[in-house]
Formats: C-alpha cells, sequence, structure tokens
C-alpha cells in the first residue's frame, strides 16, 4: 500500500508560481512510476506530467512544456511539481498518483492516488 498526500496549492497570481509536494507513506517509492494529472471543474481529468521510479525518464503533456516540470527524491518518498508562469486556465485541484508501470498519461493504470490540492490562479 502507498499512501500520497499532496500540498503546495493554493491562490496565486497569473504569472506566479506554485511547487506541489506529494509525499507518500508506507511502502519505498522507487518502484513506481508518479505523475501528476488534474481536473478542473466539469473537466475530465488531465495528465499533467510523469517521472519514472528511478527519476531518469520524465514525460510531460505537450501543452505544459516549459512551464511544469516534475521531480521525486525517493529518499525522502516525495515527489513535486513545480509550475511556473501560471495562467488562470491552469486552475483544477492537482493529483499525485503511483504507478507499477510505465503508461504515463493514462489515468487508469494508476494505482494509488492522493485526495488532491487546490491550485486557483486569478487573473
Amino acid at each position: 500500500q502507498v499512501q500520497l498526500v499532496e500540498s503546495g496549492g493554493g491562490l496565486v497570481q497569473a504569472g506566479g508560481s506554485l511547487r506541489l509536494s506529494c509525499a507518500a507513506s508506507g511502502r519505498t517509492i522507487s518502484p513506481y512510476a508518479m505523475g501528476w494529472f488534474r481536473q478542473a471543474p466539469g473537466k475530465e481529468r488531465e495528465f499533467v506530467a510523469a517521472i519514472s521510479g528511478s527519476g531518469s525518464t520524465r514525460y510531460n503533456t505537450d501543452s505544459l512544456k516549459g512551464r511544469f516540470t516534475i521531480s521525486r527524491d525517493n529518499a525522502k518518498k516525495m515527489v513535486y511539481l513545480q509550475m511556473n508562469n501560471l495562467k488562470p486556465e491552469d486552475t483544477a485541484i492537482y493529483f499525485c498518483a503511483a504507478s507499477r508501470v510505465w503508461s504515463p498519461s493514462l489515468p487508469r493504470s494508476y494505482e494509488y492516488w492522493g485526495q488532491g490540492t487546490q491550485v486557483t490562479v486569478a487573473s
């Protein structure tokens, strides 16, 4: 079992930055690919970024490349999402998830999910 808890969300002005954190408890997370997804009101859950267990491979959705960066620290059992130059359309609940397989953009490939953290970007 892996429990995931996100933090770091909040209200930010457009153009600002936030760093989301995902703290894992239970098993070590090194065997798991980790991903970030987001869901805006009335919309489906959307893939944001993923990172392999070793951290050697990253995958971002094209529309967010250059603004969002995923990273991890397996020793601390932490995963991060650095978000820069935020836009109002980035407003959503952001979820952290863990997967034993590398199918980074597919929500159904992830076994464990956090409860999410709200990010609101004001214009």
